[in-house]
């Protein structure tokens, strides 16, 4: 099975981008993150013509969540996380496809820190922990997935003195990555690649791309069950270089 994640930066706006790649990638499964559209402006009918089912969770300008799957049935498990009940954003969506739990997240950046947005940021990632704990007990394999708004090490950043301040490279941020990975949970890609410089998001600024000046931030987590099934992976980068483009770039990995 293939499964990637794509953070689209606005579905509608993108969606050339993102049917284009579909068609050359063939991913079975892909979680989308950033899809900026409210529920009814997903654009169901495109993706469906592209040869996928779909289950999203949207909101109106920001965020927004979904689970595409490629002639596979999706059965929607729960959309949104436990722990504040007045939390409106939409940032997480879980299914099962195949026998396997796919949790699609999209993590809050947190800038500016410290604030509200930062405290908002380290409090979702608490409660991604605390549900996280809870898929392990299911005995069912399980793959986090998405834009997780986190730097795990400096290799995961492009000059990372420049961070240090930032939201998702702060000591906060990197050490709940570091416990929610205790847990259990293995990185994808580091354990294929653990000493390579990879990037999976470059800005619009400052010619980021072509300077290949990037960060490392979204990010696939395998419960243990699934570790010795991950064949290959890598970062679609050619996607980033498109016209209209999101400035993340599509991530998949392979299990067998």
């Amino acid at each position: 099975m293939k499964i990637a994640t794509y953070n689209v930066n606005g579905v509608n706006g993108r969606l050339p981008v993102l049917l284009k790649w579909l068609d050359e990638a063939k991913p079975d499964v892909v979680c989308l993150q950033e899809l900026k559209a409210p529920d009814e402006k997903f654009p169901l009918q495109a993706i469906n013509d592209a040869g996928y089912n779909a289950i999203w969770h949207g909101q109106k300008s920001w965020n927004g969540v979904a689970i595409l799957a490629r002639n596979k049935e999706i059965k929607e498990l729960r959309r949104g996380l436990d722990g504040e009940e007045d939390d409106l954003h939409s940032r997480y969506i879980e299914a099962i496809i195949d026998g396997i739990v796919i949790g699609c997240l999209y993590l809050p950046n947190g800038n500016p820190a410290p604030g509200p947005k930062f405290d908002y940021k380290l409090r979702w990632f608490e409660r991604l922990t605390t549900h996280a704990a809870n898929l392990l007990t299911y005995n069912l394999p399980v793959v986090l997935v998405g834009d997780y708004n986190v730097m795990p090490t400096e290799l995961d950043v492009y000059k990372p003195e420049r961070w240090v301040d930032d939201a998702l490279f702060r000591p906060e941020t990197r050490l709940a990555f570091k416990n929610l990975i205790a847990q259990g949970w293995t990185d994808a890609i580091r354990t294929l690649y653990p000493d390579q410089k990879i990037y999976t998001f470059y800005d619009y600024f400052r010619n980021a791309y072509a300077r290949d000046a990037g960060l490392r931030i979204d990010h696939f987590l395998l419960s243990p069950d699934l570790k010795t099934k991950l064949k290959s992976a890598a970062v679609d980068k050619h996607v980033r270089g498109w016209e209209k483009t999101s400035d993340h770039c599509p991530v998949w990995i392979e299990i067998a």
